[in-house]
């Protein structure tokens, strides 16, 4: 039974993401989520929470999207239940997701490298 409501957990996971993706696209206005990104969602194997990983361009506009998820977050619930035929919506917690900013750090130091490799690299 346990690989079933993996199975279940695995798909509805990817669902819940598209679907506040579109509603915070397309419904909401506030304009502290305008370039927010919802990168990836856990759902406990139970289905009663979930863990909503969301990124920004800019990591100083976090607390404020943290903030204005919570406060939307009982909208938003609402919302996916009109689109989710699930007899439960699991309850949400946002995350902020900083792999965006350390993948970014990481690229700009190798690129830092690189070109300090090449100058070093040319003869004078």
């Amino acid at each position: 039974m346990a690989h079933k409501e993996f199975g279940r957990t695995q798909r509805i996971a990817p669902q819940i993401r598209r679907e506040l993706a579109e509603i915070l696209s397309r419904q909401v206005s506030d304009p502290r989520l305008e370039r927010l990104v919802i990168s990836v969602v856990e759902v406990s194997k139970d289905l009663s929470h979930a863990k909503v990983f969301f990124t920004l361009p800019n990591a100083e506009d976090a607390p404020a999207a943290l903030a204005a998820l919570k406060g939307a977050s009982g909208y938003l619930r609402r919302q996916l239940a009109d689109r989710l035929r699930m007899r439960a919506l699991p309850t949400f917690r946002f995350v902020y997701d900083a792999s965006l900013d350390s993948a970014l750090r990481l690229s700009e130091l190798i690129d830092t490298a690189v070109a300090d490799d090449v100058h070093k690299g040319s003869p004078s």
